[in-house]
């Protein structure tokens, strides 16, 4: 399945930095790039362990309605980095026209370098459904039941 998302790039940002792509014909997610104000390219930033930063993209998106963006870590960067999202999945909405900035977090014991286009994150778009949401007196049995955390057994 196909679906166009319009993308918008600001003012400032580096024309440069490919938009989301996807780096395999089966991969699910579209690489997210860091895109810096020219004065903050050249250096990029540094994350120092459990600090957070939105790390901006330079872009705008225009979700078609009855679809969300979620951003997603790439497993890479935290497997060598401890990079990650601490909102894991994060949403864009359909109705959001703001920057897109990705929120990370650097879990990590030393800092981290992101460099300017460096693939930061992963979108997936995905269609939402919305429910309708009513109160009633009673909810029907299951097996489970009211069993959480942990009850349906080890492991």
């Amino acid at each position: 399945m196909r679906l166009r998302v319009k993308v918008v790039r600001e003012a400032w940002a580096d024309p440069d930095v490919a938009l989301p792509t996807y780096a395999t014909a089966g991969a699910a997610g579209a690489d997210l790039r860091a895109n810096f104000a020219e004065a903050e390219r050249d250096a990029g930033l540094v994350m120092a362990p459990m600090e957070r930063r939105i790390i901006p993209t330079g872009l705008r998106v225009e979700i078609p309605e009855g679809f969300e963006m979620q951003i997603r870590p790439r497993s890479g960067l935290a497997l060598k980095h401890g990079l990650s999202l601490p909102n894991t999945p994060g949403t864009i909405d359909s109705d959001y026209r703001g920057p897109l900035g990705v929120l990370l977090i650097n879990l990590g014991s030393e800092p981290a370098h992101i460099a300017h286009g460096a693939r930061i994150a992963q979108a997936i778009v995905a269609p939402v459904v919305q429910a309708e949401f009513a109160l009633d007196d009673a909810l029907s049995d299951t097996g489970r039941g009211a069993g959480g955390f942990g009850s349906t057994g080890a492991g």
